[in-house]
């Protein structure tokens, strides 16, 4: 293996000019980032993504005390290089252009339509550089009655049915709907984009040709829907709300424990057959109501309190070690810093500290590892998650721009 090549990424080379803000963009850039490409974040001057607002929680200095910068920006933008540029100004937009010309790819996530005025829209840039694949990140698509809409994650759970599956029954305590934890949709926006980008990258082996990439959050909302559209299409039977219990599986689902709870994810008959033996109870695998995972599902009302009172009898870690040989999935319901103290956990190093040295007093930032395992190239940490503009010099030198016309730039407000 080539070290010099491994270390710089599979896909060293490949310019990134990214153009996106708050999470879906900026997540598939830090998947492109992560992976080797040189992504150029352009941000506007004094103010810079949104997510550097949202706070608390912000990130801290050396002394521990809270700074201005929310810790939330760092979640999806390291190993990019930040350049203040205001679009809304011709020389900005020229500047852009520049970079575009250069760029292989190009990631924005503007209203539909709201980058053709400055002229930095698909066909404008497509023009200037035809190898361009360029990729729009939208709420609603490019097109369809909702395209000018703009989209936020919370409000495509909520229509694309992800609220109606998540959260207890309307009938239970707590009932009703409810998001996920994470913008999920965002998150799997930017993960399947970056999917997007690198078969486009490969067609353009083969044609010399950029594209345009249309992403839409409602299109993806829909598609992770999985097994319950599935389920819905080929039945019009509704899924319905079922807290932590699955449609199709039994038991699969959290259960009570001595001193708290744990979850039991038992996916086959093997398994019910081994959690009934080491439960004490081997014949209710052989129960006519429980001996195959359809006949569980449909006397779930049965089994599900009686496994209960038995679970009840011993401590999360006591069925954790009890379960553990017996290859039957069970596990403790972890909060984010029991998660990051866990064995495993710290032993993949999923935790991962970033210095840096932007002259704003922080001298390094925690995130999480990629979870990208390439055994020949894998991602490696270039740049922790950039200070508003840090790059803006280095990235305007490499456009061929002299120190005193930046200067220049910088006094008029371009940069």
């Amino acid at each position: 293996m080539d070290q010099t090549a491994a270390a710089a990424g599979a896909l060293a080379g490949v310019k990134v000019l990214d153009l996106s803000r708050v999470l879906a963009g900026p997540w598939c850039t830090q998947i492109l980032a992560d992976l080797g490409a040189d992504v150029v974040k352009v941000e506007l001057p004094g103010a810079g993504d949104d997510t550097r607002h949202w706070g608390p929680p912000f990130l801290q200095d050396a002394q521990g005390q809270d700074t201005d910068q929310a810790s939330y920006f760092a979640a999806c933008n390291r190993n990019k290089r930040s350049v203040t540029i205001d679009m809304s100004k011709p020389q900005g937009q020229a500047l852009i252009r520049q970079l575009a010309e250069q760029a292989d790819v190009l990631v924005e996530n503007f209203k539909v339509g709201g980058l053709k005025k400055y002229g930095l829209d698909y066909a404008s840039l497509a023009a200037l550089n035809p190898r361009l694949v360029y990729c729009s990140v939208t709420g609603f698509g490019q097109t369809g009655p909702y395209a000018e809409r703009a989209g936020y994650d919370l409000l495509i759970q909520a229509s694309s049915g992800m609220m109606s599956i998540t959260g207890r029954a309307d009938g239970e305590p707590g009932g009703g709907g409810v998001r996920v934890g994470v913008a999920l949709t965002d998150l799997f926006t930017g993960v399947y984009a970056s999917t997007a980008v690198l078969a486009a990258l490969r067609a353009r082996e083969q044609t010399g040709r950029g594209q345009h990439v249309d992403m839409a959050l409602l299109d993806v909302g829909m598609a992770i829907l999985a097994n319950q559209a599935s389920g819905y299409l080929n039945t019009g039977k509704v899924p319905q709300r079922q807290g932590n219990s699955h449609p199709s599986l039994a038991p699969y689902q959290d259960f009570p424990t001595a001193d708290g709870a744990m979850l039991l994810a038992i996916g086959n008959d093997g398994q019910f057959a081994r959690w009934c033996e080491a439960a004490g109870q081997p014949e209710w695998s052989r129960d006519a109501r429980f001996a195959t995972n359809t006949a569980r599902v449909r006397h779930r009302t049965t089994l599900i309190p009686a496994m209960e009172e038995i679970t009840r009898q011993r401590s999360t870690a006591q069925w954790v070690a009890l379960l553990e040989d017996k290859a039957v999935p069970c596990g403790p319901i972890n909060d984010i810093g029991q998660a990051f103290a866990d064995p495993q956990v710290v032993a993949r190093g999923l935790r991962q500290e970033m210095p840096r040295d932007a002259g704003d007093g922080i001298a390094s930032i925690a995130g999480v590892a990629s979870p990208l395992r390439l055994s020949e190239h894998p991602p490696v940490l270039r740049n922790a998650p950039p200070a508003l503009g840090q790059h803006t010099d280095a990235v305007l030198g490499e456009l061929g721009l002299s120190v005193a016309r930046i200067a220049e730039l910088k006094a008029s407000g371009v940069v």
